[in-house]
C-alpha cells in the first residue's frame, strides 16, 4: 500500500466538476440498465439518464428514501450480480426490514481510500497507533478505519469488545496516539479516566477522530480540554457506504466532502427544492464511483449546509456544516440510527399484532445514551401472569438489542401512566442534553 497523498482533493474546480458529470452519468446509466427500481423511478418521472446533461440537471432526477431501501430488501438495490459482492452489510432500517448494502473489491478500495483521506487531513500520520473503540452497532466501521490506517502505514489496534477500564489499559500500555470512537464513548473514557484516576496528561495521546453523532463545538472544546488532545469530525452514513464521506482538515471549518466519490445537495425537506449554497436544509447524496449499491438522490434526514469557499488549507473539496435537528423521525443513539416503525414492528411482534399503549425515551446516563421503553399494562395484550409479563419484557428487550447493538430497557407501566403522553404514543422522545 501506498503513503497517502491529497492531490485528488486539491483539483482545480472546473476538472473536479467534470470528473463528477462523468461519474455522474456512468452511475445513472449503470442504475438505470441493473436495477429495476431506479428504471422504473426514472421511467415514472418520464425521463432517461441522457436528460442529465450536467450537474444542475440532476434535480430532475427523483429522491431515494430510507423506506425504498426497505422495500428493496435484501438485494433489489443491487446493481452487479452477487457473484461480484464480496461484503454484504446490514444496517437498521425503518421498518422490519433492515437495509442491505452490498460491495464489490473496487468499492472497498474506494472506501479505504476515503478513509485514509480523513485519517490523514486529521493529522494522523505512519508513526501513529492508532485505537479504534465503537460500540459493536458501529462494528462495520471499525473494520473500515482499520484498512484506512493500514493504508497510510499506521500502525493499528483494532476494535475489540473489552470493558472501558481495559480500553484505558491499553491506551495507556500501548502508547496509543490517535483514538478512533464516538464522541458518546469518548465521553465514557474520560469518565473513567477520571475514576481510575489516570491523568490524560501522561498519555500518549494528541488527537482523535470522534464520528457517529453530531458533536456540537462546546462539546468538542470540553472534551479537547479534559483530554489535552486536539478533536476531529467527520461524516458517515451506513447506506453510502458508512465512514469517510466528509471529515475535518485541521483548519476544522467544516467537513470536507469526497466530491469524487459523492455529489451533495441541500433541498427544502418541504418542497423538495434544492436550496443555492449556504443555505441550510436536508443533505441529499448521490454516490458516484459505488459499483455494486449506487444511490441516487439519497435523503438523508440529516440538516447540513454546504460550503463553497476554498478551504485554507487548499484542499478543494466542498464542505459540509452540521446543523441541529433531522428532517425525518430518526434518533440517533451511539452513532445507530432509530426509526420509531422499528420500535413498533417490535412490540406489533411481541404481543402478537395487538398493539399496547408504550412510548420510548432516549435519555444521557452519565454520559452514557440509552433507550428505555415504556409499556403500559393492557388486558387486551397482556395476561395476568407473572411469568407472562416478565417474558414479553425479555423478548421485547433482546430483539431490540439485536437489531440496534446497544443495551436497551423495557419497563412495563401502570394503566393510565400514558396519559399524559397521549398525543407521543409509539414516538421517541429524546431528552438527552446536546454537546
Amino acid at each position: 500500500m501506498r503513503i497517502w497523498n491529497k492531490d485528488m482533493e486539491c483539483q482545480d474546480g472546473e476538472e473536479l466538476a467534470q470528473l463528477q458529470l462523468e461519474r455522474l452519468q456512468s452511475t445513472l446509466n449503470r442504475a438505470y440498465k441493473n436495477v429495476p427500481f431506479y428504471r422504473n423511478c426514472l421511467g415514472e418521472a418520464c425521463m432517461d439518464p441522457s436528460s442529465v446533461r450536467s450537474l444542475a440537471d440532476l434535480k430532475m432526477v427523483p429522491l431515494t428514501s430510507r423506506e425504498e431501501l426497505s422495500q428493496n430488501y435484501p438485494y433489489g438495490l443491487f446493481a452487479v450480480p452477487l457473484k461480484d459482492i464480496v461484503r454484504i452489510h446490514t444496517a437498521t432500517g425503518t421498518g422490519s426490514n433492515p437495509t442491505v448494502s452490498g460491495y464489490t473489491n473496487t468499492d472497498l478500495g474506494n472506501w479505504t481510500e476515503m478513509v485514509a483521506r480523513a485519517l490523514t487531513a486529521a493529522g494522523v500520520r505512519a508513526d501513529d497507533i492508532i485505537q479504534i473503540c465503537f460500540d459493536t452497532g458501529l462494528a462495520n466501521w471499525a473494520r473500515e478505519f482499520m484498512r484506512g490506517a493500514e493504508a497510510i502505514r499506521a500502525s493499528v489496534i483494532p476494535m475489540t469488545t473489552l470493558e472501558i477500564p481495559k480500553q484505558v489499559m491499553v491506551m495507556n500500555d500501548y502508547k496509543t496516539s490517535v483514538l478512533v470512537t464516538s464522541p458518546s464513548y469518548a465521553r465514557q473514557l474520560l469518565r473513567e479516566m477520571t475514576r481510575m484516576g489516570v491523568n490524560p496528561n501522561s498519555l500518549s495521546l494528541k488527537r482523535a477522530l470522534l464520528i457517529g453523532e453530531i458533536l456540537s463545538e462546546p462539546g468538542r472544546i470540553n472534551l479537547e480540554k479534559a483530554l489535552h488532545i486536539h478533536i476531529h469530525g467527520g461524516y458517515g452514513l451506513s447506506e453510502v457506504p458508512g465512514p469517510g464521506i466528509a471529515y475535518d482538515c485541521k483548519e476544522r471549518r467544516g467537513l470536507h466532502i469526497n466530491e469524487d466519490h459523492f455529489v451533495a445537495e441541500i433541498i427544502d425537506p418541504a418542497t423538495h427544492e434544492v436550496l443555492p449554497s449556504g443555505e441550510a436544509g436536508e443533505l441529499i447524496l448521490t454516490s458516484l464511483t459505488a459499483r455494486a449499491f449506487p444511490l441516487i438522490r439519497f435523503r438523508t434526514g440529516d440538516f447540513a449546509r454546504i460550503i463553497t469557499e476554498i478551504c485554507p488549507c487548499s484542499r478543494s473539496f466542498a464542505r459540509l456544516e452540521s446543523v441541529p435537528g433531522r428532517a425525518d423521525h430518526l434518533v440517533v443513539i451511539r452513532g445507530i440510527k432509530l426509526h420509531p416503525q422499528l420500535i413498533h414492528a417490535v412490540m406489533s411482534r411481541t404481543c402478537q399484532g395487538k398493539l399496547p399503549d408504550y412510548v420510548s425515551f432516549v435519555r444521557r446516563l452519565e454520559d452514557l445514551d440509552t433507550l428505555e421503553v415504556l409499556v403500559q399494562v393492557d388486558e387486551t395484550c397482556f395476561s395476568d401472569e407473572i411469568k407472562g409479563l416478565e417474558h414479553l419484557v425479555q423478548v421485547a428487550r433482546a430483539e431490540l438489542e439485536q437489531s440496534l447493538g446497544i443495551p436497551v430497557k423495557v419497563r412495563l407501566v401502570e394503566p393510565g401512566t400514558m396519559d399524559n403522553y397521549r398525543d407521543r404514543l409509539t414516538e421517541i422522545l429524546d431528552e438527552r442534553v446536546k454537546g
